[in-house]
């Protein structure tokens, strides 16, 4: 039995070296993360068991160069002299490192060198697993500075904001407006390693709350939002007035009322506005002020006006001219929304009866004269027996085909013909006897060929 358990134990080892299993016979985190003057294990799994196996490694510090840190095998450990304050414990358990307390030259790239050797074997298997360790300082709260302390003028200043950190080490940074991330452009230029966002030339997309956020392996903040304000315009002047109504350019009111104008543009700070009248090839200048106010009475038939929109930081200005016409509209603007109101309503009224009646003309046709349901009520009616058959000697005469009502008047044989092409006097004649009379009487074989 035991050489057939041999055998079985040096089979699976042949099949683990031909398939190349033998890389998954311990695993090594890439990356293992510490903080300064804490202790640190880095975790190394066996996936093997320790009967019919020998086995025996080295821990390499790589950086700054390569320096053997421990060895050991399936009996021991010998550590390397130099480093045994910092390394303590490496069991052959496990065979995994451990710091009692990292120092920032810890940092740096480790190397594990793995051999083992399975017993029946003549060659020994090596491994070589690689490992990340990096010493960390938690990082405090970022701070966001700005290198200019006076106004911002679109198109003509630039702006340096500057992400900071009392303490911490390999710190991240990335920069937000309004919460949502800057992206580098032509205007936008990160520099530091991101720490610092400078903006040239200044514009008013740039308006908005910065705010920094920074990390590390083992810490993440965010700074405080700082406001940055740039001066812009004036863009889109407009001139709005709440009585009149305008078309195009032109303004027209009722006469006699008095008329506000207002002045508006997109600017920051807000503009100075100057009102100006022209007549006669000259300009007047009527107002200063957002709002112009005027009563039509003073005018005449049509009075250009001018609106001129300044910004006293950005040495900028714009103007926009718009007409003011008087004419006699009744109560006003009110007047003719409600006229159009009205003729919108009446046409509505119209179109609706319009409907109505269309409606009520196509079930009258259809109830009145409605040939299907005039035939129905033929069809539907029972043929009684006929006792016999009465021929009136017109038999071949086309012209003398149709429904004939013979009416019996006592004492008499006479018969009296009645025209019963129009359908609905049958159906009216109370004092005549019914359809099945004529039917009845009528012979069997010009019947049938008139039903059908």
């Amino acid at each position: 039995m035991g050489s057939v358990a041999a055998v079985m134990n040096l089979l699976l080892c042949a099949m683990q070296l031909i398939s190349g299993t033998n890389t998954e016979l311990i695993s090594v985190p890439s990356v293992v993360n510490g903080i300064i003057g804490k202790p640190l294990y880095v975790a190394v799994e066996k996936h093997f068991t320790e009967e019919g196996v020998q086995f025996q490694g080295s821990w390499f510090q790589m950086s700054p160069k390569r320096i053997l840190m421990v060895m050991f095998d399936n009996n021991g450990v010998i550590h390397n002299m130099r480093l045994k304050e910092t390394v303590t414990r490496i069991t052959p358990a496990n065979i995994s490192l451990s710091f009692t307390c990292l120092d920032e030259a810890d940092d740096g790239d480790y190397q594990l060198e793995f051999n083992i050797f399975h017993t029946g074997h003549n060659e020994s298997e090596t491994i070589i697993r690689n490992v990340r360790i990096t010493v960390n300082v938690p990082l405090s709260i970022p701070v966001v500075e700005k290198s200019s302390k006076g106004t911002l003028v679109e198109d003509q200043n630039n702006v340096t904001l500057t992400c900071t950190v009392e303490k911490g080490t390999k710190p991240q940074f990335e920069w937000f407006r309004n919460n949502r991330p800057v992206n580098p452009s032509t205007r936008h230029v990160f520099l530091q390693n991101n720490s610092t966002l400078y903006i040239s030339p200044v514009k008013k997309e740039d308006i908005g709350a910065y705010s920094c956020a920074v990390s590390n392996p083992i810490s993440h903040y965010r700074s405080k939002v700082m406001e940055l304000n740039v001066f812009y315009g004036p863009y889109n002047l407009e001139v709005s007035c709440e009585q009149g109504l305008k078309t195009g350019e032109v303004f027209t009111v009722n006469q006699g009322e008095m008329v506000s104008f207002d002045c508006l543009a997109d600017s920051n700070p807000p503009n100075t506005c100057v009102w100006i009248s022209g007549h006669d090839n000259s300009t007047e200048v009527l107002k200063t002020g957002p709002r112009f106010e005027v009563a039509s009475l003073t005018l005449g038939h049509a009075t250009k006006f001018l609106c001129r929109a300044f910004n006293n930081v950005t040495n900028k200005q714009d103007e926009t001219q718009f007409t003011l016409v008087v004419a006699n509209l009744g109560k006003g603007r009110e007047n003719l929304v409600q006229e159009e109101t009205a003729v919108s309503s009446l046409a509505a009224i119209t179109i609706f009866s319009l409907l109505i009646i269309v409606c009520m003309l196509i079930v009258l046709f259809r109830k009145s004269c409605h040939p299907k349901r005039v035939f129905s009520k033929i069809y539907s009616r029972p043929i009684p027996e006929q006792k016999g058959l009465h021929r009136s000697g017109h038999e071949d005469a086309t012209e003398d085909f149709g429904i004939y009502e013979f009416v019996s008047i006592p004492g008499k044989m006479e018969s009296r013909q009645a025209s019963c092409r129009s359908l609905t006097r049958l159906d009216s004649a109370r004092d005549l006897h019914t359809i099945y009379d004529v039917i009845k009487h009528v012979p069997e074989t010009p019947t049938l060929s008139l039903l059908k």
